[in-house]
């Protein structure tokens, strides 16, 4: 079974409990509280920090909401009040704890200076933007759209990360530094897809409607790479640092420059997993698009 799952499993005495007495076995929080009692034992002046943020909470969803609501409470809207909305959104839509874990993997399986499950939990500000933007669109999908442009405003503030609460992230999304991120409304990025500080999906101008970049699977987007207008780019591609796309990029192909040309293709590799920038194989086609 993959970390990014749970599993049920039956007790001996299930037949007399019956079905709500199931243990829940979450193998990702399970880890997490692991390294964190690791690091406590290792750590003694991290040990109060670490059992508030961690080794107080029966689940992944507790933690997450309490570190949160510690980072985006203000003087008008205070950290617990926060914490209720994120436990109701949690509550509403057990996906998004879903999300949550196949993205702290995805953190940890991709990212070289994630050592353990619990770094990204306690410190990746990219990270923290993502889940707090996953609360943000489950709002604005329930019509609370001030609610959502609130906390959109002031993950914007905190985190150097502004997403669109409108826009549709996918699970198993790594955001890597996060600083200067932005994502537009009409945009969507699908499963597995990394990509790293300074990347723009926006639009082109002052158009309406379906306006910005469709980002399929498994793709990876290099450091300052800008995506402009209702374009799209193919599963598994990358586009490399400081580029500007202004035009749709097939499957399995990578894009380079300003503005950008393809300059080679590769039908094996996922990128967003392997996090290489390189072209390995394939022949240079070098067109603009």
């Amino acid at each position: 079974m993959s970390d990014s799952g749970k599993r049920r499993v039956q007790t001996k005495k299930d037949t007399e409990r019956g079905a709500d007495d199931i243990a829940v076995v979450d193998p990702v929080w399970s880890r997490v509280r692991r390294e964190a009692a690791e690091l406590a034992a290792s750590e003694p002046a991290l040990a109060s920090f670490l059992y508030a943020t961690v080794l107080h909470h029966a689940r992944f969803e507790n933690a997450m909401s309490y570190l949160l609501a510690q980072k985006l409470g203000t003087a008008d809207v205070g950290s617990l009040l926060i914490r209720q909305l994120f436990e109701e959104a949690y509550a509403a839509r057990p996906e998004i704890g879903e999300e949550m874990r196949a993205d702290i993997v995805a953190v940890y399986e991709r990212d070289p200076a994630s050592r353990s499950y619990v770094e990204p939990l306690l410190y990746f500000k990219g990270f923290h933007a993502l889940q707090a933007y996953r609360v943000t669109h489950w709002l604005w999908k329930e019509g609370r759209e001030s609610m959502a442009l609130y906390l959109q405003n002031t993950i914007s503030d905190r985190f150097a990360v502004d997403i669109h609460p409108a826009a549709q992230i996918g699970r198993g999304v790594l955001i890597d530094h996060g600083t200067g991120v932005v994502i537009g409304e009409t945009a969507i990025v699908e499963d597995d897809v990394s990509m790293l500080q300074g990347v723009t999906l926006g639009g082109t101008g002052k158009e309406s409607g379906d306006r910005h970049p469709k980002i399929r699977r498994g793709v990876l987007l290099g450091a300052g790479a800008t995506v402009l207008g209702n374009i799209e780019v193919g599963a598994y591609s990358r586009i490399g640092a400081g580029a500007v796309v202004l035009g749709p990029v097939p499957e399995h192909c990578t894009a380079a420059g300003v503005p950008a040309r393809i300059i080679g293709c590769d039908t094996a590799e996922q990128p967003a997993r392997t996090m290489d920038h390189m072209i390995r194989s394939g022949d240079i086609v070098d067109y603009v698009i």
